[in-house]
């Protein structure tokens, strides 16, 4: 009777791992209007590298914040596309990093993925803002801690990160953008942490925004239901991280 009993439990539990993790590749996939943003324009080229996607633009301006994207842990990278398309148009360099094993098992906050993006910003003089939504914008918190020359910047999506340590005493400028209906990563989870950013630390509340709408993905397991669409939350978004791009200084000489 126990070894039944025993391998009714494991089945059920194989059972429900495999329905959840077919239930992730679903929620967690890109739709199709983020694919489009894939394809160059007039004003923007998408090209496609090892580990990112760079959207480039076409009439680029000198010393406008080049922007350095940490997506969501086990999020489809190419779900943030119309987001950063859209800011590449506005006249920033953007690279969309693809996390290792999409950020699940820790493997993105690791040393090794770190310095790829720390040495992607060196390559040019900045200024270069990190930003990232929900894990990624834990990752994105972890290179804050040190920072390279021509990072000065940190844009904080969606996330209660930094929660493990503190980057109050951070010169980079710093903003953090959060939905009042995010199931997954909560205003008061979120602002329960302020005290471990720094006291100018730019808020910005998305009124209805939700977890899963900060990119173009399924609905998250975890997440609130919107009280506004997409495309207004995408359109508050992108006018936050905008405002925060133009208040980067520049690097130190």
């Amino acid at each position: 009777m126990l070894q039944r009993i025993h391998r009714i439990w494991v089945t059920l539990g194989l059972g429900a791992f495999v329905g959840f993790v077919t239930w992730c590749l679903i929620a967690y996939r890109a739709n199709e209007e983020a694919r489009t943003a894939l394809v160059s324009d007039s004003r923007v080229t998408v090209t496609a590298a090892d580990d990112f996607w760079s959207f480039i633009p076409t009439e680029a301006e000198s010393g406008r914040a080049s922007v350095a994207f940490l997506p969501g842990a086990l999020v489809d990278p190419v779900a943030y596309a119309p987001l950063l398309h859209a800011l590449a148009a506005k006249g920033h360099p953007v690279y969309l990093f693809e996390l290792p094993w999409r950020g699940a098992f820790g493997q993105a906050d690791g040393e090794d993925f770190l310095k790829r993006v720390r040495s992607l910003m060196e390559k040019s003089p900045g200024p270069w803002v990190a930003a990232g939504h929900s894990r990624g914008a834990k990752i994105a918190a972890l290179l804050a801690r040190r920072p390279p020359q021509p990072m000065t910047g940190l844009i904080l999506i969606g996330s209660t990160h930094p929660r493990d340590f503190s980057l109050a005493d951070t010169r980079l400028a710093v903003t953090k953008i959060y939905g009042t209906a995010d199931g997954v990563a909560s205003a008061d989870d979120v602002l329960a942490n302020a005290a471990l950013l720094p006291a100018s630390t730019r808020w910005v509340a998305i009124e209805g925004g939700n977890h899963h709408q900060f990119g173009y993905y399924g609905f998250q397991p975890g997440d609130h239901f919107a009280s506004i669409t997409r495309d207004e939350q995408q359109a508050a978004t992108l006018a936050a991280v905008l405002s925060a791009l133009d208040a980067a200084p520049p690097p130190p000489d």
